[in-house]
């Protein structure tokens, strides 16, 4: 699966663009109050990426066992040190409904989850990230 994100960022004007094998959306994000750069910083995009993904897979693996969640509630918090400093300290809580289930069968779709997640396991992992010049 081939993904993308671009940002396009002038006074008091952010385009984002993320595209998924050729299907690509429009996100809103407004630029900052002084007018260059975006409101939302990188570490929270970047956590709301974990949260999505946890998310987006908890739905996948509950149908494939015919599982049916109504609600999926994700939350991810860590740190940021001095500048260049990569997080530390992430964690996740994640809270699911599902009333025609148990908390046994939920807490081993979570469990599960928690091993597949892509974005998870691309950061436990480590992924060179390398500048095209």
């Amino acid at each position: 699966m081939n993904i993308s994100a671009t940002i396009r960022n002038s006074f008091q004007k952010n385009d984002l663009i993320v595209t998924t094998e050729g299907n690509q959306k429009e996100i809103s994000i407004p630029a900052k109050a002084e007018g260059y750069g975006s409101s939302v910083n990188g570490g929270e995009l970047l956590f709301l990426s974990l949260a999505t993904c946890f998310c987006n897979d908890v739905y996948r693996e509950a149908a494939r066992r015919s599982m049916e969640i109504s609600t999926v509630e994700v939350t991810v918090s860590g740190e940021f040190g001095k500048e260049g400093e990569p997080a530390s300290n992430i964690v996740y809580e994640v809270h699911l409904q599902a009333p025609n289930h148990s908390e046994f069968e939920l807490r081993e779709l979570i469990e599960h989850v928690d091993k597949i997640a892509e974005v998870h396991n691309t950061l436990r992992r480590g992924v060179g990230v390398t500048l095209k010049a």
